[in-house]
């Protein structure tokens, strides 16, 4: 009689634990009669959404036992379970029904229609998990940048008194290389809400691509922006953006 042996299965363990929390960049393919373009697809276990193009195309990132919520005013809800063939092949087709039902009568529970706004709220969306919320170190963020890189090497140091952190210290060079870091990761999160979220919050023709610009720059003065941002909450940063929207108006108006 073969005898188990616990680190094995321990490890086996652990392997499928980080196998199921990996998120991948998941490729899609809307299939309908009618028109493809604009179609929301949610990811509601991850917070995050995405949008048809004009092909019925997507990409939302996801993970293992995820659920994606597919809403078009004109097609029946459709939810996707995230399982292991999607995730080995990183691509999904969703094939769509026409909703030929009128919605004359009352309706008991929730629906999804087609508005991005309130499908989000209708979704029943939640932040998903990390490393921290489960007390596990761990870090699974992009690499240093190169200001990041001499932000470390200006605060570390050998010897039992390490000089170097107290002269960078002292001459302000550590003070500035964290300023530096920090616009330029205000910087990129500006530009990455720009390229999100631009469609959703203006209709064609109503801002210049230079006032856009400009409203996002807004946005970022808010400290609540580049929390958001770190926050990676899609949904919160919609919302949060589709307010300021209302009070870039009336600062645009007063200039």
């Amino acid at each position: 009689m073969i005898k188990s042996n616990p680190f094995i299965f321990l490890l086996l363990i652990l392997c499928s634990a980080e196998i199921a929390a990996q998120t991948k960049d998941i490729k899609g393919k809307v299939i309908a009669s009618g028109d493809l373009v604009g179609i929301h697809i949610i990811n509601k276990t991850a917070s995050k959404f995405a949008i048809t193009n004009n092909q019925g195309e997507f990409v939302i990132p996801a993970k293992l036992n995820d659920t994606l919520m597919v809403s078009g005013v004109q097609y029946v809800l459709k939810e996707i379970l995230i399982t292991d063939i999607i995730m080995q092949t990183k691509a999904v087709n969703v094939n769509l029904e026409d909703n030929v039902t009128l919605l004359d009568e009352v309706v008991v529970g929730k629906i999804l229609t087609g508005s991005l706004m309130t499908d989000i709220e209708n979704s029943d969306a939640r932040r998903e998990l990390n490393f921290y919320d489960l007390g596990i170190p761990g870090y699974s963020g992009p690499k240093k940048t190169q200001s990041e890189r001499r932000l470390f090497e200006a605060q570390t140091g050998g010897g039992i008194v390490p000089l170097n952190p107290l002269i960078n210290w002292i001459s302000g060079r550590t003070k500035r290389l964290k300023e530096q870091i920090e616009r330029e990761e205000l910087g990129l999160a500006i530009e990455e809400a720009k390229a999100k979220f631009s469609q959703l919050i203006f209709k064609e023709g109503t801002f210049s691509e230079t006032i856009q610009t400009e409203y996002f720059y807004f946005c970022g003065d808010d400290p609540s922006f580049k929390e958001l941002s770190d926050l990676g909450n899609d949904i919160m940063t919609l919302q949060f953006l589709k307010d300021k929207l209302e009070a870039f108006k009336i600062h645009i108006e007063n200039d």
